[in-house]
């Protein structure tokens, strides 16, 4: 029996897409805003991403680093509803923001502050 939680979670895990690095996110619980910076492997704990193991990192201005969960952070887009993204290419940003709308309900996507 913990053999199947074990497989369900890896199972998720590989469906898992996570949100790419240099995304601009906001806590939806602390209100900070920030970008996506990796991730953080958690031994112990809850509020994990949908992975089982890990939380995200989130730049909130050098040397500042939060961690939080997938379910804590709100994704900020443009007025044209673009993903905002360090760095990146219009088209790229086009990508990850199909990928991330067909993961999270509109209610996830938000203007920046």
């Amino acid at each position: 029996m913990a053999n199947e939680g074990k497989h369900e979670k890896s199972v998720i895990a590989r469906k898992w897409l996570r949100i790419p690095d240099g995304t601009k996110v906001r806590c939806r619980l602390e209100g900070y805003e920030g970008a996506i910076d990796g991730l953080t492997e958690i031994v112990h704990g809850s509020g994990l991403n949908p992975d089982g193991r890990t939380q995200y990192r989130v730049d909130i201005g050098t040397p500042n680093r939060k961690l939080a969960a997938e379910q804590d952070l709100l994704i900020l887009a443009d007025d044209d509803g673009l993903v905002i993204i360090r760095k990146a290419t219009v088209e790229y940003r086009r990508h990850v923001t199909e990928q991330l709308r067909g993961m999270f309900t509109e209610n996830r996507f938000v203007a920046p502050l």
